[in-house]
């Protein structure tokens, strides 16, 4: 199991996301953004728009999506 951060993953906050792979954490976070702008909090709606962005254009966001794979892979286990 890794963590990372709302944070390590472009949103604004230190909340952490687990998860036995990058996938995992990447979803994490995609709810966390959603939930997160559905309550009002205008501080995650920035990234929450970026996320929706990579979800309807993944060829354009493979670096991204790479760079977050890589950012995990290098991660010591929790």
């Amino acid at each position: 199991m890794k963590t990372m951060t709302c944070h390590q993953l472009g949103g604004p906050c230190d909340l952490e996301h687990h998860g036995e792979t990058a996938d995992d954490v990447i979803a994490a976070q995609d709810r966390h953004l959603k939930d997160a702008v559905k309550a009002g909090d205008t501080t995650h709606q920035q990234a929450r728009e970026e996320m929706k962005g990579r979800w309807r254009h993944p060829k354009q966001s493979l670096g991204w999506y790479r760079d977050m794979k890589q950012t995990f892979a290098d991660l010591p286990e929790t």
